[in-house]
């Protein structure tokens, strides 16, 4: 088999516009696995929002991983075990604060295993967040002294033009500290240092014995460039973003038009 590891993003990618996995494509999922495929689901989801469609594909069964956090995190699905965590350093998270909480209309926000943590007051992409997760969300008083917990990341959600203004200050402030992108217009991302979807994809694969050449990777927003980049196929959807298409080796149908399934017919059946 040229290619044994198939790696997912979920929203716009794995799921429809009505965030489900249609069944012809699960029905695919789970025969290549069967197959001896391993599946890889990779999101900028907390693991509560990538653990429900891990067990609807039935990931349990058939050694599959999920990479949380944009890859902070990497669970094994068959036994609950995360392999590989990394954390935010703490000294950053009121400074950042601080610089965030000077945007309008923003909120800083991150999670628990249970609920999501809001730090100046949910907008209406903090609710379009916790939708998609299926999370409660708290607002605190003090966001940073309520963050006493390894943090994977923080999430600004905000009006497109705000963080398109707000990016570069940060990337300029934290070069060398932290990992700072859009997966969304109105989502900026505060990960770790080095840590994207590429960089855990090599790790996991290293430790399996494989190869970038033996994986395909599917995306369509901002952070899955680099793992679109890396794979031995990179695999934009129909719907991605321009930059997206651009990094790509194949456009395939859109997440409406089960664009995974057409993936699974063209290069793993």
């Amino acid at each position: 088999m040229k290619y044994q590891v198939l790696t997912l993003d979920l929203d716009g990618t794995l799921t429809n516009s009505k965030k489900e996995i249609t069944p012809p494509t699960r029905e695919a999922l789970i025969h290549i696995q069967k197959t001896g495929r391993i599946l890889i689901l990779a999101s900028g989801r907390p693991i509560n929002g990538v653990a429900p469609l891990a067990r609807k594909l039935e990931m349990e069964k058939y050694g599959g991983y999920m990479l949380s956090f944009n890859g902070a995190r990497i669970t094994k699905c068959s036994t609950g075990e995360v392999i590989y965590n990394r954390a935010l350093p703490h000294d950053v998270i009121r400074p950042v604060f601080e610089e965030v909480r000077t945007c309008p209309g923003v909120d800083i926000i991150t999670y628990t295993d249970s609920e999501i943590i809001s730090g100046i007051g949910p907008n209406r992409y903090t609710m379009i967040e916790a939708g998609i997760n299926k999370m409660a969300v708290r607002t605190v008083s003090d966001f940073p002294a309520a963050l006493t917990f390894p943090i994977n990341k923080m999430l600004v959600p905000g009006d497109p033009e705000i963080l398109e203004e707000l990016m570069p200050r940060l990337q300029d402030q934290y070069h060398g500290l932290l990992n700072i992108y859009r997966s969304e217009p109105h989502f900026l991302e505060i990960m770790p240092r080095n840590i994207d979807k590429a960089y855990s994809l090599h790790r996991l694969l290293s430790s399996l014995g494989l190869s970038a050449e033996q994986m395909i990777c599917c995306g369509d927003g901002y952070n899955d460039v680099s793992m679109i980049e890396y794979a031995g196929l990179g695999v934009a959807m129909a719907n991605a973003q321009t930059v997206v298409k651009e990094s790509a080796d194949f456009i395939t149908r859109s997440n409406d038009d089960d664009g995974i399934l057409h993936v699974i017919d063209l290069f793993l059946r």
